[in-house]
């Protein structure tokens, strides 16, 4: 049963508004990272929607990862294939250093994978062709990805499949402070040399690529263990196994294609990505797989920001509109006024007015007779005076009624007339949900509650519960199920405190993991999580939580006789980093060569530290022997050596029969050659 609820909401962010180097406007978040996040924004230049990685602030004042950073996107920005996510620039704005890239509508492989589970054949080939496409041409150019995974494979709502993220681990790498990322969370994804040496070369992007195709094939990675380090280590003393031994249907040409892909010896598999691809191609012809279009995930982190309300809005959104229209509810007339009491004079006379009628006074007419007839006397108009009586006690009776129906109205109205019932949605899926409870004359409120049993979007009920009354335009809380949790990325900046609480809002329960080196977080923070981010597990499980160690120990390794270059290649193939150089004489070392290091050979460093180069400055004695005194003057005068001459008539124009040092001695800069001349 479920005992976690997360609330479906987008949370604040500093940046959202912000418009960096006064053209990349941030809009709404996509992903969060250990060292990144991830936006939806807008080229306010070219009036485009683009997709703007942010850089933890830490970054911004190391220039070693400036100066990577800067090599890396630059290198990645001339590669063109459709498989690749374009770079379009990079930057920095104060404490942001970002990378604006191609705005990929849809979704991860991860989210795919989590959604649907494992692929058949056909839809797995559809999604590593392109993969080892994008990878084939950045090996041609020879640049190594270092990091495939399925959170760095994208799937556009179009069905096209790209690879994003090259080289941003290695930027990470040179970086002198220490990062927020945790590269141990991808130890699934690692090739056996990586592990033991640090090195990574095309065929360690092969060996990825086999795990990633047996992760689509199985829906799981082929190792597990009680940390991420032992899993990593797993593959250093075992084989992959075959994807047709888990699960039923894998054709015997992709086990093949996977063990070939990650064999344990770097020279036994593909060469590069071209020849992967090439041997995809033949195994797609042999089985005949038909042709397929890659789904975008439904609920995918970037479907989610676009359609985010915008960080600046003052007041809640208002519910989201669905695909049925609720009907409007029945038109009600309304009532007449009521006729407010008071006398019937006040009343206004209804229908038409009848005058009084007054008999007119004549003069009185001459009598014939001795005595006068009396003058009639007028007489008053009795039946319109009842008429008017009558129409006065009917607009007395139509005030009361209306009254009467007013005050029953308003008491309808109070009582059970602006109530409503909430309708039973359980069981249904989330947007006909919404299209009932907005049919009822109520505000519904989406909430998203963790669940083992019901899919994703399926209504495990409301609150208040189906049944209830409640006031027209109440707000009702829809609980939508939001499926099984997964294990989070690592947040806070592996924030052990931070870290823990996501893990519980995610219904999980966080336990010690025990301890491991990472050249990643600092000692205390977290650096891994067991299961890895991105697994989905029943409610209430058990996350392994791994603190860092720190760095892990590396011994300096001998540069002495090289160059500046190749010093610092094989400085960097052991995490090493080159703090500055400095001139040292050494009279065993040509000048401008690699006389040693500091500290010296065998010391043993964190991993992720730096080293000082010591540069010989000898100055190589040259052959003086037959000049003139003068040449050989002129010839040490400009290597900055000083001379002296040993001879009998003092004349420049003396032959140098000897010198010390000799030809080929390396002296210190400014040293002193003596010379012996005749006559």
């Amino acid at each position: 049963m479920n005992t976690g609820v997360h609330r479906v909401s987008s949370g604040g962010d500093r940046l959202i508004g912000t418009v960096l180097e006064r053209r990349y406007r941030i809009e709404a978040p996509i992903a969060r990272g250990g060292m990144s996040t991830v936006y939806r924004g807008t080229d306010l230049r070219l009036d485009r929607p683009v997709a703007v990685k942010v850089m933890d602030p830490q970054f911004a004042a190391d220039p070693q990862f400036l100066a990577r950073f800067e090599f890396e996107a630059r290198s990645v920005a001339r590669l063109t294939h459709p498989g690749l996510v374009a770079v379009y620039d990079q930057g920095q704005d104060g404490d942001h250093v970002f990378l604006v890239m191609e705005l990929v509508e849809g979704g991860t492989l991860r989210e795919l994978l989590r959604e649907r589970g494992p692929m058949p054949p056909h839809a797995a080939a559809a999604v590593a062709a392109p993969v080892l496409g994008a990878l084939a041409v950045a090996h041609r150019a020879g640049l190594v990805h270092r990091d495939v995974k399925p959170e760095n494979v994208l799937i556009s709502d179009a069905g096209e499949v790209k690879i994003a993220d090259f080289g941003l681990v290695r930027a990470v790498a040179a970086a002198t402070t220490t990062s927020r990322s945790v590269i141990l969370g991808t130890a699934a994804y690692l090739s056996p040399e990586q592990v033991t040496t640090g090195t990574a070369d095309a065929r360690s992007d092969v060996y990825a690529t086999g795990i990633l195709l047996f992760e689509m094939l199985t829906g799981r990675t082929p190792f597990t263990g009680d940390t991420s380090l032992s899993v990593a280590y797993q593959r250093v003393d075992r084989d992959v196994p075959d994807p047709g031994s888990l699960i039923d249907g894998v054709p015997e040409q992709f086990d093949e294609l996977v063990r070939h892909a990650t064999e344990r010896e770097p020279g036994e598999r593909f060469p590069d990505a071209a020849a992967m691809a090439a041997a995809l191609s033949e195994v797609c012809d042999v089985l005949a797989l038909p042709r397929y279009r890659v789904p975008a995930p439904r609920r995918s982190a970037q479907h989610l920001s676009a359609v985010a309300e915008p960080a600046t809005a003052a007041v809640d959104p208002a519910p989201p509109t669905v695909a049925v229209r609720a009907a409007a509810p029945p038109s009600r007339p309304l009532p007449p006024p009521a006729m407010p009491p008071g006398p019937a004079a006040q009343l206004a006379p209804v229908g038409p007015q009848h005058t009084k009628v007054v008999t007119q006074q004549h003069p009185r007419a001459e009598l014939s007779g001795p005595q006068a007839e009396p003058a009639r006397v007028p007489v008053a108009d009795f039946a319109a005076e009842r008429r008017r009586n009558r129409r006065t006690t009917l607009l007395w009776l139509l005030a009361i009624l209306v009254l009467a129906l007013a005050v029953g109205f308003g008491g309808w109205w109070l009582g059970s007339g602006r109530m409503t019932t909430v309708p039973s949605v359980l069981g249904a899926d989330r947007d006909t949900a919404l299209a009932a409870l907005q049919a009822a004359e109520v505000t519904p409120e989406v909430q998203g509650e963790y669940s083992d049993d019901a899919s994703v979007d399926t209504v495990l009920g409301t609150d208040p519960e189906a049944g209830s009354r409640v006031a027209r335009g109440d707000e009702v809380v829809l609980l939508v199920s939001l499926g099984r949790p997964t294990v989070p990325t690592i947040v806070g900046g592996g924030d052990r405190d931070v870290v823990e609480q996501e893990l519980r809002n995610r219904t999980l329960v966080p336990v010690d993991g025990g301890t491991a080196y990472s050249t990643a977080v600092e000692e205390g923070g977290v650096a891994a999580l067991d299961p890895a981010p991105g697994t989905v597990l029943p409610v209430g499980a058990e996350v392994k939580v791994i603190v860092s160690k720190g760095s892990p120990p590396v011994d300096v390794p001998d540069v002495a006789g090289r160059t500046v270059d190749e010093a610092r290649r094989a400085l960097d193939t052991v995490g090493l980093t080159v703090r500055e150089t400095r001139e040292v004489f050494d009279a065993e070392v040509d000048a401008g060569r690699v006389a040693g290091t500091d500290p010296a050979v065998g010391n043993r460093v964190n991993a992720g530290g730096s080293v000082t180069l010591l540069v010989s400055n000898a100055v190589k004695v040259p052959s003086l022997l037959g000049r003139t005194v003068a040449a050989a003057r002129d010839e040490l005068g400009r290597l900055g050596l000083d001379v002296e001459v040993r001879q009998f008539a003092g004349s420049d124009r003396s032959v140098v029969i000897g010198q010390s040092p000799g030809a080929g001695d390396r002296v210190e800069p400014g040293g002193t050659v003596t010379l012996t001349a005749l006559p």
